[in-house]
C-alpha cells in the first residue's frame, strides 16, 4: 500500500509543473547562448595565444565551455523559479 499514487492532481501541482518547465526551457536557451559565446574565444585563444596553446588541452577547453553552459542554465532557472514564486506570493497578498 505504500506505493499507491493518486491520479487526481491539484491545480497548484499543475502550476508548479508549468513553472519548472518554463525555468528549464529558459535555462536551456541561456545555456546554449552562453556556450556559444564562450566557445569562440576559448577555441580561438587556444589556437592563437602561446600560453593557452601550451597549457590548455582539449579537456581544459571543454571544461571552460561546459562551466559557462552550466552556470548559465542554473542562474537562469533559479531566477525564473524565484520570479514565479515572488509573483505567487504577491498574488496571495493582494487578495
Amino acid at each position: 500500500m505504500a506505493g499507491r499514487s493518486f491520479p487526481i492532481r491539484s491545480p497548484k501541482e499543475e502550476e508548479s509543473d508549468a513553472a519548472v518547465r518554463e525555468a528549464v526551457l529558459l535555462g536551456a536557451k541561456n545555456a546554449a547562448i552562453a556556450g556559444s559565446v564562450v566557445a569562440v574565444p576559448t577555441l580561438v585563444g587556444c589556437r592563437v595565444l602561446p600560453w593557452a596553446k601550451a597549457n590548455l588541452n582539449y579537456t581544459a577547453q571543454t571544461l571552460i565551455i561546459t562551466a559557462a553552459c552550466i552556470a548559465g542554465f542554473f542562474i537562469t532557472a533559479d531566477k525564473t523559479i524565484l520570479r514565479n514564486a515572488r509573483q505567487n506570493t504577491i498574488g496571495k497578498l493582494d487578495k
